[in-house]
């Protein structure tokens, strides 16, 4: 809890922010529209009130004392998120309904945004922020109203509603395969395996179900996203394993070729979370409605 007695004027720590990123009371007071005695008067207010100087004056500039500089610090924090959040605020009241969503990157860009028009053609008085992360959070003490997860349907505290399972299929370009002559699952045992860094035991999964040896499986270059490792193998790096609603425009292209008809099926799935406080938001039960309809047509 916060005490009011410690609490400066919002006008003194504007003056004061906007001289201490110019170092200079005359540049500051033009920005604020202001004279110079009236942003000297409200530095030397918030200093009486801090009980300590926040600038020595040297010539026509201010510099900052060392207390000064940390309290710039701190003051420019507080002011950007006071800022952010008044503009979240007023998003908000323009809007009957906002929901913000924690979606995992490649999922959120490539195969949620596409569709997302559905949703908004039903429910067009809402909108719908994106923030992105991979791994489960504390839902308390944050802005989201719910996640997309993949993993098992564990979440402290939160509702975990079950969307799909994920299909991995081996691809590459058709350069990629041509050159290095790939027509069976053991041919992918001499190339490039370009690695998901999250699920490094793929590729000796995918290769126990083809029959075909393990022990090179971890080779190849790691990265973070499937996205990336799409890219990659559009762009002839190496073969990778991707689920195939992630890359429904490579393959549809040609950019893109199923190297196998052998299907890694998770035992981990997509799921959508949101925290129980947040079950009844109408919001929320929309937009999980539709989600779920969409993921079963998607299967």
């Amino acid at each position: 809890m916060f005490r009011k007695t410690f609490l400066p004027p919002i006008a003194d720590l504007l003056a004061f922010e906007a001289a201490a990123r110019h170092t200079s009371i005359s540049r500051a007071a033009e920005e604020l529209h202001l004279t110079q005695s009236a942003v000297s008067r409200q530095i030397r207010q918030l200093e009486e009130q801090l009980g300590t100087a926040l600038f020595h004056r040297v010539r026509q500039r201010v510099v900052l004392t060392d207390a000064g500089r940390i309290y710039a610090a701190d003051v420019q924090a507080v002011l950007q998120q006071l800022s952010a959040s008044t503009q979240k605020t007023m998003a908000f009241a323009s809007t009957d309904g906002l929901l913000n969503l924690a979606v995992l990157p490649t999922l959120g860009t490539r195969w949620l945004i596409p569709r997302l028009g559905g949703f908004m053609a039903r429910h067009p008085e809402a909108m719908v922020n994106f923030s992105a992360r991979t791994e489960p959070f504390d839902f308390a003490g944050t802005p989201f109203d719910a996640a997309i997860h993949f993993g098992a349907p564990h979440w402290a505290g939160a509702v975990c509603e079950y969307l799909m399972h994920e299909e991995t299929v081996p691809v590459c370009s058709p350069i990629y395969r041509d050159r290095h002559n790939i027509r069976t699952p053991q041919d992918l045992t001499r190339v490039a395996l370009l690695q998901q860094s999250t699920r490094p035991t793929q590729w000796a999964e995918w290769f126990e179900l083809a029959g075909a040896p393990t022990a090179l499986a971890l080779r190849g270059p790691q990265s973070e996203h499937f996205a990336m490792i799409a890219q990659a193998a559009v762009s002839h790096l190496g073969a990778a394993l991707l689920p195939r609603f992630l890359i429904e425009q490579e393959l549809a292209a040609g950019s893109l070729v199923e190297l196998s008809d052998l299907v890694l099926t998770s035992t981990d799935a997509y799921y959508l979370v949101y925290p129980e406080a947040r079950a009844q938001s109408p919001l929320v039960k929309a937009f999980r409605d539709w989600l779920v309809a969409e993921c079963a047509g998607q299967r």
